[in-house]
C-alpha cells in the first residue's frame, strides 16, 4: 500500500513535511510502520498549487528517498496547497503515468489502497468513463481509473456526493462479478480551495489516515494549517484518526467538517 500527505494552510516549503520530520513522507517510503509493506519505492509524485488555477505536478519513478530532484524542488517549492505520495504498486507497472497524484483541470487526486479483483473488473469499470475524460486516462492503475469516474459521478458540482456514487458504482460491480477482495479507499482530492480525504473499506479494515490541525503565526490564515497524513509525522498523540466511512472536508478558510458517504446510510435503510 502507498503512503500519502496533504497541506492547507500558510504556505510553507515542501520539504517542511515531505523531509524533515522525523517520520517524514521520506522516511515512510523506506520504513512505513501502518502499511501492509514497510517499503513504498515504486515512484513518487507531488502536485502543488501556485498563482495560476491548475496544479505544478511532479512525479517519476525513482524511490522518494533516491531522487535527488525531489529533495531539490521540496526546498525550493512554497505552497499553500500540495499532495505528496509515495508508491508501492499492487500489481501495475512502476511507470510516470502511474504514479500519483493525478492531474485533470484544476483537480488533483491521490489514493492508497486498491479495487478487489481489479484485472476481472478492469474493462467494464474503464467503459464508465466518458470519452471526454477517457483520453486524458494515461496509465493502467485502478487509481487512475477511479479519478476519471468521479468525473463522471458529478464530481466538479458535488464533490462528496461524487465520491458515494462511484464507491457505490464499485461495491455493486464487485458483487455483480463475485468478488472476494477487498476494495480498500483511502484518498483525497482537491480543487486548489478545499480538500476532501475519504477513509474507507469493504472489508472494515481501511488504510490509516490521520489529521492534525494547528496554529502559528504569519501567513493569510494566521498560520493556521491542517495536514492529512497516512501515518503521524512526529509526535503521534497530536494527531486524531480519520474516521472509516467519513469524509474529511477542509475548506478555503481551513475550517475542518466531515460528512458521510450517502451510500452507506441507504445501503443501512
Amino acid at each position: 500500500m502507498c503512503r500519502w500527505l496533504a497541506y492547507a494552510g500558510a504556505p510553507v516549503y515542501l520539504d517542511e513535511l515531505i523531509c524533515k520530520p522525523v517520520h517524514s513522507l521520506v522516511d515512510q517510503s523506506l520504513c512505513a510502520t501502518e502499511a501492509k509493506s514497510p517499503t513504498n519505492g515504486d515512484g513518487f509524485g507531488i502536485g502543488w498549487y501556485g498563482e495560476r488555477p491548475e496544479s505544478g505536478l511532479y512525479r517519476d519513478i525513482l524511490p522518494a528517498w533516491n531522487d535527488p530532484n525531489l529533495k531539490s524542488l521540496a526546498q525550493q517549492i512554497r505552497a499553500g496547497l500540495f499532495f505528496a505520495h509515495v508508491r508501492a504498486s499492487t500489481g501495475t507497472a512502476s511507470s510516470r503515468s502511474n504514479c500519483h497524484p493525478f492531474g485533470h483541470g484544476r483537480w488533483l487526486f491521490m489514493h492508497n489502497g486498491q479495487i478487489g479483483g481489479y484485472q476481472q473488473l478492469r474493462r467494464r469499470l474503464e467503459a464508465l468513463i466518458p470519452d471526454r475524460y477517457y483520453d486524458h486516462r494515461l496509465g493502467t492503475t485502478d487509481s487512475e481509473a477511479l479519478f476519471y469516474l468521479l468525473f463522471a459521478n458529478g464530481l466538479e458540482d458535488d464533490p462528496v456526493g461524487a465520491l458515494s456514487r462511484t464507491l457505490a458504482q464499485v461495491h455493486q460491480m464487485m458483487a455483480q462479478e463475485g468478488v472476494r477482495e477487498a476494495l480498500r479507499f483511502t484518498a483525497a482530492l482537491s480543487d486548489g480551495r478545499s480538500i476532501y480525504a475519504v477513509r474507507h473499506a469493504s472489508d472494515q479494515a481501511p488504510p490509516s489516515l490521520y489529521w492534525r490541525a494547528a496554529e502559528g503565526a504569519g501567513g493569510p490564515h494566521g498560520g493556521r494549517a491542517v495536514s492529512i497524513v497516512s501515518e503521524p509525522l512526529e509526535q503521534p498523540e497530536t494527531w486524531q484518526s480519520v474516521p472509516a466511512d467519513r469524509v474529511l472536508v477542509v475548506g478555503p478558510d481551513l475550517t475542518v467538517d466531515f460528512a458521510d458517504l450517502g451510500f452507506l446510510q441507504a445501503a443501512a435503510e
